[in-house]
Order: structure tokens, then sequence, then C-alpha cells
């Protein structure tokens, strides 16, 4: 039953954005479009469900998402319970990514190294969110909610670690030596070995997480990645005749070419892309910064300031904490269980190592590359000029310095809206091919579903499906969550074997 709704689902969804995207083209205008007719269809359920999932309470004056509560104290909770592991594993992290503890004639099972492991799961996590998310952070919050956003990210350290632990210490290792692994495999996996009694829990939790996986993957990973990414093209370019078909269709042939190969190919790119794609934006970033150099202690002072005080902000400092905890959930997606996928590929038989990796992406995404951000954006007092949003403000900001830095950053923009595409296409097709056993046909006909609907997204408003997808990626957080707390105990004794025997000297260094 579950494949056959799956099936008529994803035909219907063919079906309407096929008509959708010759509508575009034909530029058909006298009457609703098949966009429009599908939006105004969509947008009540779209509603109840970003409305269910994105619930706010008041706090302090401002409404504060439940959800992202849920994420927020599973950070404290982890970072407590494993004796912040945040702080004392980060050194170690890095020595494993540099591959100081690999030896490179291992045998062991998976297919990428530590370091494309974590460079695929950055790659997912970088995004639109490290350049308009804060920028919509520092407009509502003030300059304080940067101060709470890299305390959120380094909570969020925690969480990665415990995830991505999981996430190799349950992984399916195949006959072919392929990988498959996730939060998929640990919540039924997991929880059947630990808990014999919650076996069918666990596999309701796994059922309800790759199920909202795969669609927020659709929604959020490829339409709204691409369509974002041609909307900077064309504000820079002013646009062309058809050019959200071309670019949509040149988008997609070079997304297939990396997300065909799996995540061998997907790890082989993202380890050169994602280093040069931030290392663009940080060094853009410092430009501005130190065309400003003047302006940093100020800029310190006032998210300090504001982080205790935040006056004129609406809610106070409870304003500004809401926000920054805000931005840095959806930013890093710490608690969402995504990175776990990737994670789980890695060469290794210490699971422990890859939790140890996944400690650095956090702190990439957030406390680096949000906090460049921030720093740009108050530096130039953008938030306060004020006349923009989002990612125009950002640009506003570059743009202080020179007028070819919204060129610059509307290519920065694609690199890293590309490299989200990919590697939520390896999320997406991994929990499919859950769903149908493990299936290289459901595998491989959910990445050319996948690259289709990237077209569509470039062509058509997104409107009520991007609110969809973005409350399924949340939604994964709950079956998630309840996982990893019910399978932490597993991980604290692991991680007490680990680091005895790394103080013992039974692991050691090879490089």
């Amino acid at each position: 039953m579950l494949k056959r709704l799956l099936m008529v689902a994803l035909m219907w969804l063919a079906v309407g954005t096929v008509a959708v995207a010759q509508e575009a083209v034909e530029g058909t205008v006298a009457e609703p479009t098949v966009a429009e007719r599908i939006d105004a269809a969509v947008r009540p359920v779209a509603d109840a469900v970003s409305g269910g999932i994105f619930y706010s309470v008041p706090v302090g004056g401002v409404q504060f998402p439940l959800i992202v509560g849920w994420l927020i104290l599973a950070g404290f909770i982890f970072t407590l319970y494993f004796g912040f592991i945040n702080v004392r594993g980060f050194k170690h992290g890095f020595d494993l990514i540099r591959g100081k503890y690999s030896d490179p004639k291992s045998k062991d099972a998976g297919e990428v190294s530590h370091f494309r492991a974590l460079t695929s799961a950055v790659s997912g996590t970088v995004g639109l969110g490290n350049i308009a998310g804060v920028a919509v952070a520092i407009t509502i919050g003030g300059p304080g909610a940067t101060f709470w956003m890299i305390l959120a990210g380094l909570l969020g350290m925690s969480t990665k670690f415990v995830e991505c632990t999981l996430g190799v210490m349950y992984r399916l290792e195949k006959p072919d030596g392929t990988i498959s692994g996730g939060p998929m495999y640990y919540l039924s996996r997991g929880i059947t070995e630990n808990y014999p009694g919650l076996r069918h829990f666990g596999s309701a939790l796994a059922i309800i997480f790759a199920l909202c996986a795969m669609m927020g993957a659709i929604g959020a990973g490829a339409m709204f990645q691409a369509n974002q990414a041609y909307a900077q093209i064309e504000n820079v370019t002013g646009g062309m005749s058809n050019g959200s078909l071309w670019f949509g269709l040149l988008y997609a042939v070079l997304g297939g070419v990396v997300v065909i190969g799996g995540i061998t190919r997907i790890g082989s790119v993202t380890a050169r892309l994602v280093p040069g794609m931030a290392a663009l934006y940080i060094i853009g970033a410092l430009f501005v910064i130190f065309t400003n150099i003047g302006q940093v202690p100020a800029a310190f002072g006032a998210i300090i300031d504001g982080a205790f005080t935040a006056e004129g902000v609406t809610g106070g400092v409870i304003g500004a904490l809401i926000q920054g905890f805000r931005r840095a959930a959806f930013s890093n997606e710490a608690g969402l269980g995504s990175a776990a996928i990737a994670h789980s590929a890695v060469k290794t038989k210490e699971p422990l190592t890859e939790g140890f990796v996944a400690l650095w992406e956090p702190f990439i995404d957030t406390v680096v590359i949000c906090t460049m951000t921030a720093l740009v954006i108050i530096i130039t007092n953008q938030h306060i000029v004020g006349g923009a949003d989002g990612v125009q403000l950002t640009s506003n900001a570059f743009a202080t310095i020179g007028d070819w830095t919204p060129y610059a950053l509307a290519v920065i923009v694609l690199l890293f809206a590309f490299s989200t595409t990919i590697t939520w296409a390896y999320y997406g097709a991994k929990a499919c091919s859950f769903l149908f056993n493990e299936s290289k046909v459901a595998l491989y006909g959910f990445k050319f579903f996948y690259l289709v609907m990237a077209v569509v997204g470039c062509t058509m408003p997104l409107g009520s499906i991007v609110d969809i997808a973005d409350a399924l990626l949340f939604i994964m957080a709950i079956p998630n969550l309840i996982g990893v707390y019910l399978l932490m105990p597993v991980v604290k004794r692991a991680l007490d074997s680990y680091w005895s025997r790394l103080k013992s000297g039974e692991i050691h260094k090879v490089a």
C-alpha cells in the first residue's frame, strides 16, 4: 500500500509539474496558470502542516516556535550528557579530518574518507540560510542575535556528534560495498537491537522520517535551491527569454552528472567545491571587514550589548535570543538527522570517529560562515539603513565596497545552492531506497524525478510547495531526536570505550 501511494503521488506531481513548465514557457497569463491552481489547492494543506510544525508560543512578547525549542533543548542535553564533547573532542575531530588516524591500506567498510564525508554533509547545510537567514535574524533580533546564534551552533555540535555516531553504528553494508545509513537505520535497527519491545515503534519512526526526508528534499533541496539560484542570476543579468527553463535544464544536467554517481562522486565534488566556495565567501567577507576595520570593535560591542540588553529590539533580550537560536537551527540542521546519512558512508571501523568529525559541521556552518555574514551586515550598518531584507540585505552590505560585489555574491549563492541540491538528492534517494527495500530502481528513479523537479523549481512560483517542504524537513527532527534520546546511552558506552583506548595508545595516529 505504501509503495502504491508513493507512486501515485509522484505520478500526480510529475503530470502537474510538466504542465506548469509548459505554461511557464508559453507565458500564459489570461487565466490562472497550473502553478497558481496548484498553489491555491495546496495552500490550505501547506498552512495546516506549516502551522502545526512551526507552532509558536509567546515568550517575552515574541513568538517562539516550539520546534526550535525542541532542537535547542537537544543540544543542551547532549552537551551536558556527553561532558561538553563539543569542546573536548574538537581537536581530535580535526586530526581525524586530516587523516592522522586513517590507514590508507585499510579495508574498512565505507565509501568515502572522513574529509569527504564532512564536505558532503557541509554542502547540504551551507546554503542560503547562511546569507539570507542571518540577515533576517539581525533585522528582527538586532546584532545581539549573532551571539545567541553562535551559542546555538556550539550546542548543535554535540547533537551532530550523537547523530553521526549512530549513523555509522547502525548503517547497512551491502554486498556491493555501498553503504546506506542515517536515522532510518538507527531508528529501526538500533531501537530494535536495544529495545526489542519497541521494534514496531522504531520502524514507524523510521518510515515517518524517510517519507519526510524524501518529500522535503524535493521541495527544499531541488525546487527551492534551483529557484533561488536562478533568481540571483536573473537579478544581476536581467534575465532572458525562457531563461528560467534553460537555466533549470543546465542546472539539472550538471546536478545529474554528480548525483547519479552516488556518495563517492558527491564526496569527490564537494571535497573541491565546499572548501572553495567557503573560502570565496570568507575572503569576500574579510575584504568588507578590513575595508571597515575601524568599525570592528563597535560591531563586537553591539553584538555583546545586544545579546544582554537588546534595546529597541522587539522582545528585548528574549527577542534577540529567539532569533539567534532560530536561524542557527534552520541553518546547521542539527537535530534533523539529515547529515547522518552522508556521514554514514565514511570508511571506518570506529563509529565514534565520525561523531568527532561531525563536530566541525555546525562550527563551519554557523560559528564561522554565519558569523562572517553577521559582521558584514553590522559593520556596514545595513540593518539600520533598512530598505531590504534577506539575501538582498547581505548583497547591499557587500555592495558598500564596490558595485562588482553583488555579481560575486551571486556566483557564491549559486555555488551554495548547487551544493545543497546535490547533497539533498543523495539524502532523498537514500530515504526512498529505504522505503522500497533497497531497490536500485527506486533509488535511481527518485534521483531522476528529483532533477526534473529542480527544472520545475526554476519555472514556477513555489509558494505553498516550499512551505510544506520546510515543514516536512523539520518534522524529521521529531522522530529523529526521540530515537537519539533512546540510543544515547549506547553512544555514551561507546565513547567511554573509545576514550580509554585512545589514551592507552590502542587507537593511535598512523600519519
